[in-house]
């Protein structure tokens, strides 16, 4: 397990412990009055931990307290992962962006692209635009989710088994068989939806490598991390551990427990999920995060380049567009004014369009179960934050953390 601990005070690091207890007394509300089960906390700053904390219960019902070692499903926390793993065979010189997707996963070469109706009565052409692999880490790729309800394409997505989840024995190859067979929402390259792109950018990691997913990411970023606790399932031998997932109530000012999504996470899945499906610990993820916060190294373990990872967390929406202008109105796991997108992270373009404390050029990416991580380079900050409340528009837990965090900056 990667051990999560206080470092250094932070006073040494430019942050205030007084302000830093805010953080810790708002979200305490959050457990008290029911709207979380409980969460966990790590803001880092110029390489040192300077405020862990946690507060409430990862099993309510058990009254089993967070510890350092519990589990969390980070669903899809999981995408700047599979999107660091496949930008790290770039470097290697396996692929390049531009390159169609068609050239590694033959079923992406003759696209349908949606024009009109829903069900049977779907109307579609062939796209007239290639799909390239830059199109999938920037998810301006054509592919969605079931999960959006906002388009016939999705509904056509949950009609072949993809909602929050999919068909029951299909691996990863027979699941990007199975969206490159759908229509596409809209021309590659054309727009930005929230879509199962990074589960495809999985596969060509499994292709370009010649390895599972779970093995290379394993391999070249878990191991070489000491983030021994970050997997696509949680070993039997662990379960005691994995948190409990819940969901609102209808009034969202309490939960109540959802196992029937949550045990997922204790077997091993078919589809090697890179867009969502690894579990993890709040000590694993800072890891992972201050890896990044440090331009591609940690504890003097190189994973990726500086340039590489610069690249990665610079807007790559044409002309330098955000999502509000770019992207499609629906759920995604941040804001859309002021934020724009990269090769695998949200980035912030302009923090006084979006309205909440920050900088440009700060990166990070959230999951379905209201964790969140953030990464401001200029600050040499990184802040993670870990719960279980499916889904995490149920609450403004990000907005908020931003700006309690950025308060306690002081030098």
């Amino acid at each position: 397990m990667a051990k999560i601990e206080t470092e250094v005070e932070p006073a040494e690091v430019g942050l205030d412990a007084h302000r830093l207890g805010r953080i810790d007394r708002h979200f305490a509300r959050y457990v008290d009055d029911g709207r979380l089960p409980g969460w966990s906390l790590a803001v880092a700053r110029r390489g040192k931990v300077a405020h862990v904390a946690s507060y409430g219960l990862r099993d309510r019902e058990a009254e089993l307290p967070i510890e350092p070692d519990t589990i969390f499903r980070i669903y899809s926390m999981s995408k700047p992962i599979t999107s660091v793993a496949l930008m790290l065979l770039h470097e290697e010189g396996r692929f390049e962006l531009k390159h169609s997707v068609a050239r590694y996963l033959p079923e992406f070469a003759d696209l349908q692209v949606y024009e009109s109706g829903e069900g049977d009565d779907m109307v579609t052409r062939p796209a007239t635009q290639k799909m390239r692999i830059w199109h999938l880490l920037t998810h301006t790729s054509g592919l969605t989710y079931g999960f959006h309800y906002s388009h016939p394409v999705d509904a056509a997505y949950r009609a072949a088994g993809f909602d929050f989840g999919t068909p029951p024995g299909l691996d990863l190859a027979g699941c990007c068989e199975a969206f490159a067979s759908l229509p596409l929402v809209f021309e590659p390259g054309t727009e930005w939806n929230y879509s199962v792109s990074t589960d495809v950018v999985g596969r060509l990691v499994e292709v370009l490598s010649g390895q599972p997913l779970d093995r290379f990411l394993r391999d070249r970023i878990f191991e070489p991390l000491g983030m021994d606790d970050t997997g696509f399932f949680v070993p039997e031998a662990d379960h005691g551990r994995l948190a409990a997932l819940y969901i609102p109530t209808d009034h969202a000012r309490g939960s109540v427990r959802f196992d029937q999504v949550g045990k997922a996470a204790k077997r091993p899945p078919a589809m090697l999920g890179g867009g969502g499906g690894l579990v993890s610990t709040l000590g694993d993820y800072q890891r992972f995060a201050s890896m990044l916060c440090s331009g591609g190294q940690l504890d003097g373990r190189r994973i990726i380049g500086p340039r590489t990872l610069a690249y990665m967390a610079s807007n790559h929406l044409p002309g330098n567009a955000d999502l509000e202008a770019f992207g499609r109105p629906l759920f995604s796991e941040t804001t859309f004014d002021g934020v724009g997108f990269g090769l695998g992270f949200s980035v912030t373009i302009d923090p006084i369009k979006g309205k909440v404390p920050g900088a440009a050029g700060e990166y990070g990416w959230g999951g379905a179960a209201s964790t969140t991580f953030w990464i401001d380079p200029a600050e040499e900050l990184t802040a993670t934050f870990m719960t279980q409340l499916l889904p995490s528009s149920t609450h403004p837990i990000r907005s908020e953390l931003k700006q309690l965090v950025s308060q306690a900056i002081v030098a």
